[in-house]
């Protein structure tokens, strides 16, 4: 159940608002924003944050300029903390680190399997971005886009296909991800917490066996190169938001304000579409270099379907609020009501 994100999906109260701090904001001088993400450097990812940096000082003529650490800077929980303390501006977060900031978030990725295409994901996305933009800029931060980056599936150092085989796994988990951690132990599965950056070295080590996360990071950071069998399973979809600090973004003017979120609105479709299609590039990568690939059966996908929704009840109140736990739930009846074909 997580991304590299953290795919990880502790919160902190809701009520809390963050005290975020601005960099230097001297009058007339450059703004100088500095963005972390996960993406490691050199990826399509970090490409387009670049492009998107370069829109941004064109768009304001210098006064903006834009510093990406990629790679370098630890987990998501560390980005959101570094962004706390200034030492951040902004960050390009996965719903993990989101819901760092305000557990809302959770509703787009912590409901295993309650989603059945990325297109009806994407369509209850996009009803509930407004309220998770104001919750979100209640705590002090500012989103500029939101994407997702297709299905995340699991990747084992032995073939596993039903929920049963998984119990005999020891599965990845986000270090931090304590309710995540309990909700896997308390149904049968054997978690094992760590950083992302342990990953690989965990797996060639027989520390774990299986990591959840999307093919195109799993190629990325080698898993499968001893996570060699990936299971083709719809288990979550990786959503995630590029974020500013709020009083940064207060302090740029409404034009530098316009053309920034233009530009960053374009890379946002940019990560969507690319992500995307890099999650089937990368399966495919991995296959040529002897990766297998396991369908899921329709009895197994029954199973799986089973035990999460045997897991909802837990879920709600605590890992996604009640309400947009059922906000989720109204809207997907909504969207599945109006097309027959989407319904289950």
């Amino acid at each position: 159940m997580n991304v590299p994100r953290r795919i990880a999906f502790s919160a902190i109260a809701s009520g809390i608002v963050l005290g975020w701090a601005p960099g230097a904001m001297a009058q007339g001088a450059p703004q100088r924003l500095r963005l972390g993400t996960l993406a490691p450097q050199g990826t399509s990812y970090h490409h387009i944050l670049q492009e998107m940096g370069e829109r941004w000082r064109t768009a304001t003529n210098g006064q903006v300029q834009l510093t990406i650490y990629a790679g370098t800077m630890g987990s998501e929980l560390e980005l959101v903390r570094r962004m706390r303390l200034g030492q951040l501006q902004a960050a390009a977060l996965s719903g993990v680190g989101l819901k760092e900031i305000d557990p809302a978030i959770s509703a787009l990725q912590e409901m295993p399997m309650v989603f059945r295409t990325l297109d009806e994901a994407a369509w209850v996305r996009s009803r509930l971005e407004p309220v998770l933009a104001r919750r979100l800029a209640e705590r002090g931060v500012v989103v500029l886009f939101w994407a997702d980056a297709g299905w995340v599936r699991y990747f084992m150092r032995r073939a596993a296909v039903r929920p049963d085989d998984f119990k005999r796994l020891k599965i990845f988990v986000t270090a931090g991800a304590n309710e995540q951690y309990d909700l896997m132990r308390s149904a049968g599965f054997s978690p094992v917490s760590l950083e992302w950056s342990d990953a690989l070295t965990s797996l060639q080590t027989g520390m774990i066996d299986a990591v959840p996360t999307i093919p195109y990071f799993a190629l990325a950071m080698q898993l499968h190169t001893v996570a060699s069998t990936m299971l083709e399973i719809n288990w979550l979809p990786l959503v995630g938001a590029l974020v500013v600090n709020k009083r940064t973004w207060d302090a740029l003017s409404p034009e530098h304000q316009a053309a920034m979120r233009a530009a960053a609105l374009e890379s946002g479709r940019q990560f969507q579409d690319r992500g995307r299609v890099e999650s089937d590039e990368a399966v495919a990568a991995m296959r040529q270099r002897g990766m297998t690939v396991l369908p899921v059966p329709p009895a197994a996908e029954a199973e799986w379907r089973a035990m999460s929704e045997r897991l909802y009840p837990q879920i709600r109140g605590t890992m996604v609020p009640a309400d947009m736990f059922d906000e989720v739930v109204r809207l997907l009846a909504e969207y599945r009501a109006a097309r027959p074909a989407a319904r289950p």
